[in-house]
């Protein structure tokens, strides 16, 4: 999983890519499909905003955290990104257990 951490009004230090690295690695044990994250790292005032973009299963996501501290605003945005795709991942897996109706069954149901 490749992952592209950018920061606008904030240096990128080696601290903060060790924190989003170890924080989405999480994400990668979970969903391997996953194959690249965007990370945007924003400080606007006295907030500190955390955004992250990607595509998985044929749709994109987007997540995005403020708080007072950065590092709080990468893990509630590490949990909303979580909960996205595990939304989306269970939506797939549903719709992939239903039993496809023959055209038997649709002249049936017309009549």
């Amino acid at each position: 999983m490749k992952i592209n951490i950018t920061g606008h009004h904030v240096e990128v230090t080696d601290a903060i890519h060790d924190v989003v690295s170890s924080k989405l690695e999480k994400l990668n044990q979970h969903f391997p499909d996953l194959s690249t994250l965007n990370v945007i790292l924003t400080v606007e005032k006295n907030e500190q905003v955390a955004e992250v973009s990607t595509h998985f299963l044929g749709q994109d996501f987007s997540a995005t955290a403020k708080s007072a501290d950065l590092y709080q605003s990468i893990a509630d945005m590490t949990n909303k990104l979580t909960s996205l795709i595990q939304r989306q991942k269970e939506k797939v897996k549903s719709h992939s257990h239903q039993k496809p109706q023959t055209i038997e069954e649709d002249i049936v149901e017309d009549k």
